[in-house]
């Protein structure tokens, strides 16, 4: 598993470790000691520097029955296109060639970030890949690997490409800026007692009232798990709740997991992000749903409420 030092990987090494699965091996530049607390604990058998997992693959392909590639670079206000050309594209394409050379099944993370503004809206259909528009380099070289997949010959013998929408939850507190809304949100009514929120600046929005597919992370390491049981058709698949709610909904539902009076207050959106800022994503479902996968996913309410209570509360980790 890439990325498995991670936010996503390492809560999936968890369920992997809660369903009995032990042999498991770790793949991630683990030279972040800010990481270091996702996976201590976790039972697996080896870590591989990424750097060296071309080799190792190579080595023990024999052994390997699925790979699980999170590992990415994900700050979406990175501007150097050579980072995410090296780290998400061209690393990428080394796992899938792996992959479909010896014949390994494969689980990669894609992104919501694919949909831009969502002008051609949010169906994992695969005929509109070509048309999608990302707002930044990160979401363009998510784009442009499932745009390669998808036409690529060889191809290993499943593989699902995961079109992750917001997801939040334990162990991303090594995430800094890039981790979720809810996880500031919190540190926020900590500090100061109350939550900053950006104000619209569109006519069709209110304030607070945006919208965002938010999905818990205990609901997508289900899915994923799902997926390397029981997976049979391959292609790209959306991962939200296919239910989007407001900041505002958000916001409220961090002071009543606190037991606290709502104290939120608007600023105004930075004008670097202010044109390429979304106001609406809701992830269209219906392709995981028809491929088998039954649960309920968290409400908002219901995930910020065990986040919060849970693990935030107590700096606990998944």
């Amino acid at each position: 598993m890439t990325g498995a030092a991670g936010f996503i990987g390492s809560c999936l090494v968890g369920k992997l470790n809660n369903k009995g699965f032990r042999d498991i091996v770790l793949v991630d530049d683990f030279s972040q000691s800010r990481k270091e607390n996702n996976y201590k604990n976790k039972a697996f058998v080896e870590m591989v520097d990424r750097n060296h997992f071309k080799t190792w693959i190579d080595d023990h392909a024999n052994e390997v029955e699925l790979v699980f590639h999170l590992g990415a670079r994900t700050d979406t206000t990175e501007t150097d296109r050579s980072v995410f050309e090296r780290l998400n594209l061209n690393y990428s394409k080394m796992i899938w060639d792996a992959c479909a050379h010896y014949g390994i099944r494969l689980i990669y993370a894609s992104s919501a970030a694919t949909y831009g503004m969502g002008e051609h809206g949010y169906s994992d259909d695969h005929a509109l890949v070509e048309k999608l528009l990302p707002l930044n380099a990160y979401g363009e070289s998510k784009n442009d690997f499932d745009k390669w997949a998808l036409v690529k010959e060889e191809k290993p013998p499943f593989w699902a490409g995961i079109k992750f929408f917001n997801v939040y939850g334990p162990n991303e507190y090594h995430k800094g800026r890039m981790a979720s809304v809810i996880f500031h949100a919190y540190h926020q009514v900590m500090s100061t007692g109350r939550v900053k929120l950006f104000r619209s600046h569109h006519p069709d929005y209110k304030d607070g009232e945006q919208l965002r597919d938010f999905i818990f992370v205990k609901d997508v390491v289900d899915v994923l798990f799902y997926l390397m049981i029981r997976g049979k058709e391959s292609g790209l698949y959306n991962l939200g709740t296919g239910k989007a709610r407001t900041f505002l909904d958000l916001a409220k539902a961090v002071f009543r997991s606190l037991d606290l009076p709502e104290n939120i207050e608007f600023i105004d959106t930075p004008p670097d992000i202010r044109e390429k800022y979304q106001y609406f994503t809701e992830a269209k479902m219906a392709k995981l749903r028809s491929a088998g996968f039954e649960n309920e996913f968290y409400t908002l309410e219901e995930g910020v409420e065990e986040y919060v209570v849970e693990f935030l509360k107590n700096n606990r980790y998944f």
